[in-house]
């Protein structure tokens, strides 16, 4: 063999190796991620090829599947009830990347979670039926708080406080799932979505955090009474009125300057939502016993899974004491979503213990064996002695009976709440937020909920924005449907 046909010879050579090696690669390396990727064609074929598994409600399934017309993909996603329950399924479309429990149980839903898999299925590699997941949201608690929050942009959410059981997860102005589900029109619908100024995909239970306004007081009043600087919650505190915050000229004020707001006991404060009071409790404590506080209720908890992840409530770091008494009113960098704000109330009214909140009790195969039982699964932690937790209820139910929250009284249930108007906007120019946190015990069957509401926008007049006004009516209907 001459010199020139033994070099073409390697060359070639070289060249088929290369190729067997690229090839080896894509299959065994890159294979995984291709099959994965959100534009491989291929995968929402499949995806829609049969029915998708459902998400159950109250023991009934608020989706479906349809059969399309035409095309590649056999099915869509359809949904019951879309908007009260938008807050909960999120959506699976076509087009589009699925939410919330859509999206955090995908495989569980398409029937390729591996735990679905029969004997038989792995012998023929065919696709296994899909699960289910079944909700701990009560319908009629759901429905209560989206005809009570009507025409309002506002969240709410109800816990269980026994159980970490949220009932319901509430957000509005809301949208139809469905909108998004067939790849031909979710586009234009998806525009639309996304242009309106209400945000309606925003989920404002979990995922907007805000100035949780004078809510926050309770937690600032934990921290007090667990670290021994006040003995309960009758005894006077250090508490002038005017309070000028430290460091500057300018007095922190309170609502009512003919409240009586001067050494204010706690409970007299959480009553009558005296600001001087908290202000300079906070400031006397200092950020950093408040900080731990918060993030034993759970502020600052990057991880806040329920399953669906929870954007975090934050109390900052780094204030000067001036500012640090603006956080002790739930104002400053201080934010909460309603789901932290149902979790304060949860723990107080569970004798100081927290049970992880969640929303899905189990995950199922197609015939309703269950594959993972999460209310088993739900840890607890003490966030303060139970006589701290008696002593903030008695106070909390103070507030309600004689107090700012009067609008959540509810014949046969003892009810203990605070309300909340948090100021935002430069110089505070634009509408409050209207909040309430809550806790219900029926007098006839000792059942328990704990519920938050937030208002950000209505058709009030700023001066009728409060807490009592807009949000306790609908913590009031709430727990009514959570008690009967």
């Amino acid at each position: 063999m001459n010199k020139t046909i033994r070099r073409a010879s390697v060359f070639a050579l070289l060249l088929v190796l290369a190729l067997l090696v690229r090839a080896t690669w894509v299959q065994f390396y890159d294979g995984k991620a291709l099959a994965e990727d959100n534009h491989n064609r291929r995968n929402a074929i499949e995806t829609y090829s049969e029915p998708l598994g459902n998400i159950i409600v109250g023991g009934n399934a608020i989706t479906g599947s349809a059969r399309t017309k035409g095309g590649d993909l056999a099915y869509k996603r359809t949904y019951k009830d879309g908007k009260l329950y938008a807050p909960v399924t999120g959506y699976a479309s076509q087009a589009y990347a699925p939410t919330q429990l859509e999206g955090i149980y995908t495989d569980l839903l398409n029937g390729t979670d591996t735990r679905l898999k029969t004997v038989m299925d792995t012998v023929t590699d065919r696709r296994a039926d899909p699960g289910n997941v079944l909700t701990t949201i009560v319908p009629a608690v759901q429905k209560a708080g989206y005809r009570a929050l009507g025409g309002n942009k506002g969240a709410a959410v109800a816990i269980d406080p026994a159980t970490g059981r949220i009932l319901a997860v509430v957000s509005t102005p809301s949208y139809d799932p469905a909108s998004l589900t067939d790849a031909n029109s979710a586009g234009s619908a998806w525009k639309a979505l996304n242009a309106d100024k209400e945000k309606p995909l925003t989920n404002r239970a979990l995922r907007q955090p805000l100035p949780p306004g004078s809510t926050f007081k309770l937690v600032v009043a934990a921290a007090a009474l667990e670290d021994g600087l006040y003995k309960n919650v009758d005894v006077p505190t250090d508490s002038p009125d005017p309070y000028i915050m430290p460091g500057t000229v300018r007095p922190l004020p309170n609502e009512s300057k003919s409240a009586p707001c001067r050494n204010a006991s706690i409970r007299v404060a959480l009553r009558y939502s005296c600001n001087n009071v908290f202000g300079h409790m906070a400031v006397e404590l200092g950020q950093d016993k408040v900080k731990a506080m918060a993030e034993k209720f759970g502020f600052n908890d990057q991880k806040q899974d329920v399953p669906v992840r929870a954007y975090p409530s934050v109390y900052p770091s780094g204030m000067d004491k001036a500012q640090t008494a603006l956080s002790g009113i739930g104002q400053f960098d201080v934010t909460a979503s309603p789901l932290q704000m149902a979790m304060v109330s949860a723990a107080i009214a569970n004798d100081g213990k927290l049970v992880s909140p969640h929303m899905v009790s189990q995950i199922t195969d197609s015939g309703g064996d269950v594959l993972a039982d999460l209310d088993d699964s739900a840890g607890t932690k003490e966030i303060i002695s139970s006589t701290t937790a008696e002593q903030l209820r008695s106070a909390m139910e103070t507030v309600v009976k004689d107090g700012t929250g009067t609008n959540a009284l509810i014949d046969g249930v003892t009810v203990g709440g605070k309300t909340g108007t948090a100021q935002h906007g430069e110089n505070n120019s634009k509408t409050p937020y209207a909040w309430f946190t809550s806790y219900g015990k029926s007098d006839s069957n000792g059942r328990e909920v704990a519920v938050a509401v937030m208002v950000e926008q209505s058709d009030a007049a700023r001066s009728e924005v409060s807490g009592n006004g807009l949000a306790a009516p609908v913590a009031k209907a709430m727990m009514q449907a959570a008690l009967k």
